[in-house]
């Protein structure tokens, strides 16, 4: 998902600069502090309703519009028990807004173009916790053209599309020697050239050079995206991190073979 800033006026860009990861000390360069400007007078553009990336960076960062785009009582699931929270409960829901960049994963480099889709009217926001094993999923759906929050739903790995990726990532985020045997046997590598800011650079990457590349991985948290319905997992996944405002931008191409995964593109 890229972030659409069309939308966002220039408070919102002081907004997203800042903020704090409590749940990674990855990319430290992209956090600054921990405090973050609530927006709550800035009126929502039409416009952003049309894709789920502008409306949900709007609905992060206005208390307002988030009371107005929230279902209440909204039915909050956690395993087998089931509660409704009404509005005077609801505490703002910041997402990936206070850490300065977000993740996504993506079943081919092809389907990243689903962020573009203006008739996606189901999407899932989705937290990621590798040491609960869960994933606690913030549920969307677009009815007369307007987005709104319908539910949150809490379930195990065991019940989410990617659990094989999701247990191989964490390890690899984690393990400096699980990754050097999880390198294809040349990492294809693009990024940009040092000697022209307007074009990039490809080379080769070998397990002899990993660790001048090797990026740093969030590996407690990570945020996901879910446009429409989800897919089956497949033998590629890609994994995107990109900063808010900031131009940190991180591609990683993974696929399997038999049952294991391994890295094949890095782009930078």
């Amino acid at each position: 998902m890229r972030c659409s800033l069309l939308f966002l006026s220039a408070s919102l860009l002081m907004l997203a600069s800042c903020g704090g990861s409590k749940s990674s000390p990855a990319v430290a360069d992209a956090v600054a502090d921990d405090t973050t400007t609530v927006i709550d007078d800035l009126p929502m553009p039409e416009a952003a309703d049309e894709l789920f990336d502008d409306f949900i960076f709007n609905f992060a960062a206005n208390r307002k519009l988030q009371m107005e785009r929230t279902r209440f009582p909204l039915t909050v699931t956690d395993g087998a028990h089931t509660r409704k929270v009404a509005r005077s409960e609801w505490q703002m829901e910041h997402f990936f807004m206070r850490q300065g960049y977000y993740t996504l994963l993506f079943d081919s480099e092809q389907h990243m173009e689903v962020v573009k889709d203006t008739t996606v009217s189901h999407a899932v926001v989705e937290k990621i916790f590798f040491d609960r094993q869960a994933v606690c999923r913030y549920v969307f759906d677009r009815t007369n053209g307007a987005w709104m929050l319908t539910r949150i739903q809490t379930v195990p790995f065991s019940e989410v599309h990617n659990p094989t990726f999701l247990a191989f990532y964490h390890q690899f985020a984690t393990d400096k020697e699980f990754q050097q045997r999880h390198l294809a046997k040349t990492v294809r590598f693009v990024g940009p050239d040092p000697d022209d800011d307007f074009s990039q650079m490809e080379g080769i990457i070998t397990a002899d050079t990993w660790e001048a590349f090797a990026p740093k991985l969030p590996s407690q948290m990570i945020y996901n995206i879910v446009y429409g319905q989800p897919s089956r997992e497949g033998n590629q996944m890609v994994f995107v991190m990109r900063g808010i405002a900031n131009g940190l931008e991180l591609e990683m191409v993974f696929r399997r073979s038999g049952n294991v995964w391994r890295l094949t593109k890095l782009t930078t």
